[in-house]
């Protein structure tokens, strides 16, 4: 029976479900929902979770798209080309700049599909595949439930020859590593600062109603900013906590995980360092600086947003403050020693 390095990462529950193994593993022996587990490897009617060791055909490609196991860059700004804020037209979560590129991205035929997520009305997250300029439209917003994003690029490489990735810094991540080691599909990534993400139902049976002590039917938005964690409801009132209320609830792989700007993006995207309704935009490759060309003209730009770098290098000191000695304890009950902080 094969021992792919990414069972061990399942086993200590530090996987980060972003999917790039399920979408190249060439037996399907990977399947991902919302978690990892690994399952019965004498029972293979069980094609719904986890890895299956006893169909893995032993080339051991899983183990080089997994983020966890690649590890963790030191300094996540060595490769920061460029950072401004920006703003667009469009409604989203702040500055809807993710949505004006995607949207570019489609309309100019960069890319024929982009991969990401959507949500539903109870706040469920589901993947999606998005072809049309209209389908960037259904996933405006920023989702705080999690989904395996790159799972769903398993068609998409079969299908289309341009594809763009939108996620969070485990899924550019593993959206990179796919890149360099397996498929050079992906012809862009934008990358979204995240300090952490939830299970749906802790958010909706356990965060919402009892931390927040809300109706999740009220509930029109979600954000973290200045030092709490906000629900905003329909009757236009804001509701918030302190973020270390709902912090210990997310989800266990995010306390090890010490990326909180995409370092691996061609663009990464996100609301902190900005005024409020403004994106702060770090363009860290030749692509991401030639990808945003595509709307440069559309947006409006601050070349000094306030209060700028300083506040996104202090969260992710914070980030690797918290988590880097839970992941490298992790990485010392591993039986291989690839990973670490870089």
């Amino acid at each position: 029976m094969a021992h792919p390095k990414i069972l061990e990462v399942i086993e200590h529950d530090v996987c980060t479900a972003c999917g790039a193994c399920v979408s190249a593993c060439p037996a399907g022996a990977i399947v991902m929902n919302k978690r990892a587990e690994v399952r019965d490897p004498d029972n293979l009617e069980l094609y719904i979770q986890g890895a299956a060791p006893n169909v893995c055909e032993g080339c051991l490609t899983c183990g080089r798209l997994c983020p966890v196991i690649d590890g963790y860059a030191e300094d996540e700004f060595a490769n920061v080309k460029e950072f401004f804020g920006a703003k667009s037209t469009i409604q989203g979560q702040d500055g809807g700049v993710t949505s004006i590129l995607a949207k570019a991205l489609l309309e100019t035929g960069t890319v024929d599909c982009i991969v990401g997520i959507t949500k539903d009305d109870k706040w469920g997250t589901e993947l999606i595949v998005m072809t049309k300029p209209e389908d960037v439209d259904r996933t405006t917003g920023t989702k705080y439930t999690y989904d395996s994003v790159l799972s769903a690029l398993r068609e998409p490489f079969e299908k289309y020859d341009k594809i763009g990735v939108i996620g969070v810094p485990c899924q550019a991540h593993g959206a990179r590593l796919l890149v360099e080691n397996n498929n050079d599909k992906i012809v862009v990534i934008l990358g979204l600062l995240c300090m952490e993400s939830f299970h749906h139902d802790v958010m909706t049976e356990k965060i919402v109603p009892e931390v927040m002590g809300l109706n999740l039917d009220d509930v029109v938005k979600m954000d973290f900013g200045k030092g709490k964690f906000w629900n905003y409801t329909k009757d236009g009132e804001a509701h918030s906590v302190k973020i270390p209320e709902v912090a210990h609830y997310a989800r266990n792989p995010c306390h090890h995980c010490c990326d909180y700007t995409s370092v691996s993006a061609d663009i990464s995207l996100g609301s902190v360092g900005t005024p409020d309704g403004w994106n702060c935009v770090l363009i860290r490759t030749d692509v991401g600086k030639k990808m945003f060309e595509l709307v440069k003209d559309k947006v409006e730009l601050m070349e000094d947003p306030k209060p700028g770098m300083d506040l996104i290098q202090k969260l992710a000191k914070m980030k690797h403050d918290n988590n880097s000695g839970h992941y490298l304890e992790v990485c010392e009950k591993f039986t291989f020693d690839e990973c670490g902080i870089h």
